[in-house]
């Protein structure tokens, strides 16, 4: 799973009216498009350097099923420089300092041009200085990595998505030796109000405990939860509580439905 590799966006597998939509979207100037196919841009200029699109847009890649993989640089929030040839413009060193050659090489000239320019210039946008801001794109991304490795029902979990009437809203849940995690998204850019409700065992689905944030859910004397989402926003939550490990089984537990059709 990765949202950018080392080649174009390849949306060669689309309909031109999706192709077109797309395009309108991410790559409207024909100097971003590539192979009339392809976008050859890098994440965060693609998104307008949203901040919020683009936590948006990586917790979405940790969260869905398979192995996330992140670019050199997006990390940082690297942009391009469409003025070099077809996909060097994504492949410029790597911004570690607002040393010369933004800290990447000593020479006094590297095979390919480092981004010095614009919003996205090693200046602006490097390594070292985003390890000293507690809140840079950088802390944010290592922070969500590390809880993303203590979350291992993604990985090894049976999932499902929970059903809302809200097409803006995607909440999956992913449930491994007797524990259970809850993923909500909100993909539109305006606030969000959403209510569902929980399979599981006993009180245990009444409380959701957020992850990477204090905002946790307690269910309802109906049993359901209810969540403000600010726009574009997410939450990652652990159902009923944070002793997981002192619940966690040796092997799966059969999930509601196929204990259910088990009985029968």
């Amino acid at each position: 799973m990765f949202l950018r590799n080392h080649d174009e966006l390849d949306l060669g597998r689309l309909t031109r009216a999706q192709q077109r939509k797309v395009f309108e979207c991410f790559g409207p100037d024909k100097r971003m498009q590539l192979y009339e196919r392809g976008i050859r841009r890098r994440l965060a200029p693609m998104l307008g350097a949203d901040r919020r699109k683009l936590e948006l847009a990586y917790s979405l890649m940790y969260t869905l099923p398979g192995t996330p993989v992140l670019r050199y640089g997006d990390e940082l929030g690297m942009g391009d420089n469409l003025k070099l040839p077809e996909r060097n413009c994504a492949r410029t060193p790597m911004q570690w300092s607002d040393e010369p050659q933004a800290g990447f090489t000593k020479a006094k000239k590297a095979v390919l041009p480092v981004i010095s320019q614009g919003p996205f210039g090693f200046q602006q946008v490097n390594a070292a200085r985003q390890r000293r801001d507690p809140n840079s794109l950088l802390n944010w991304m290592e922070r969500t990595i590390r809880m993303r490795k203590e979350v291992p029902e993604i990985s090894w979990g049976d999932f499902r998505v929970i059903r809302t009437r809200n097409p803006s809203i995607l909440i999956m849940q992913y449930q491994w030796r007797n524990n259970a995690v809850l993923i909500v998204h909100n993909f539109k850019d305006e606030a969000q109000e959403v209510s569902f409700s929980l399979d599981g065992d006993g009180g245990r689905k009444s409380l959701l405990i957020s992850l990477l944030s204090e905002e946790h859910s307690k269910a309802g004397r109906d049993g359901r939860h209810r969540l403000a989402l600010e726009p574009f926003g997410y939450r990652w939550f652990r159902v009923g509580g944070l002793d997981y490990l002192l619940r966690r089984s040796e092997i799966d537990r059969p999930s509601d439905d196929k204990r259910g059709k088990a009985e029968k």
